[in-house]
């Protein structure tokens, strides 16, 4: 995109057109460390088992399987993971800088029908050789599946890819319901929802387990299939994720369902 010998342009001005730091151009990419990669894996391990486990239980569980690591580093890796304790705390995420608060929706709510409410959440999944985030949609009375989307940033588009999806193939649901993390309270992922006249809930303070369900589903995929399966790539990562999401909605029995499907049980 960046010609280095365009006569016109300079450099700085190519930089300036596209919008970027000139830095950027002379930045090279430096791999992840092997001991890096290990480190991370073994902390979404141990987050993923004891989700309750804050930065200084994890510490201690990764000193015991022999990492040498300190509270701060498994802060900062906590951070860039998006991983966080599910305990009641002041504020459950960092929220996004937004003009409206939404109110939680859901206290003393019967949630029984499909498309009453759906919930979203991102997970960090590991790589051989990196790491990619997947969020998804998922529908809370039936447990099913309805979109999900893959990163290898925490950016929000592709949240918002997960929605447009969600929304084009099951319609729009009555209210939807996610933490205050920056990319649920964005104004392109709320002016999406209002658009389609879905009511906005968020979790408040103190609300532990408002996303349980979805935290439930990032259990199960990680311990039937990514934990199973490491995949390499992001193509390989997709290409499972596919298979197993399938097998999930369609033939996985749910013992909450009274051993029905997902997909019955949305289906109607």
């Amino acid at each position: 995109m960046i010609e280095t010998r365009h006569p016109p342009l300079s450099l700085t001005r190519q930089c300036a057109l596209l919008g970027l730091a000139r830095s950027s151009y002379y930045y090279a990419p430096v791999a992840v460390s092997a001991e890096e990669l290990g480190l991370r894996r073994a902390l979404d391990r141990a987050y993923t088992r004891w989700p309750f486990y804050g930065s200084r239980r994890l510490t201690w569980v990764l000193r015991q399987q022999g990492h040498d690591v300190g509270r701060e580093r498994v802060q900062g890796l906590m951070r860039s993971m998006g991983l966080e304790a599910i305990y009641p705390k002041p504020r459950l995420s960092v929220g996004g800088v937004t003009t409206t608060n939404y109110p939680y929706l859901l206290r003393g709510l019967r949630i029984d029908r499909p498309n009453q409410v759906w919930a979203v959440d991102i997970t960090y999944v590991a790589l051989a050789r990196g790491w990619m985030y997947l969020v998804a949609l998922l529908d809370w009375a039936s447990r099913y599946v309805l979109a999900w989307r893959l990163s290898n940033t925490l950016e929000t588009g592709f949240c918002l890819e997960a929605l447009e999806a969600a929304l084009r193939q099951h319609g729009a649901p009555e209210i939807h319901n996610s933490d205050q993390g920056v990319q649920f309270t964005s104004e392109q992922y709320v002016g999406r929802l209002e658009a389609a006249q879905v009511r906005v809930s968020w979790d408040g303070r103190g609300r532990v387990y408002d996303n349980i369900f979805v935290e439930r589903l990032w259990r199960s995929v990680k311990y039937e299939h990514l934990y199973l399966h490491e995949p390499e790539d992001g193509a390989e990562l997709e290409h499972g994720l596919s298979g197993y999401f399938r097998f999930y909605n369609e033939e996985r029995p749910h013992q909450a369902l009274e051993y029905q499907r997902p997909m019955e049980v949305y289906m109607g």
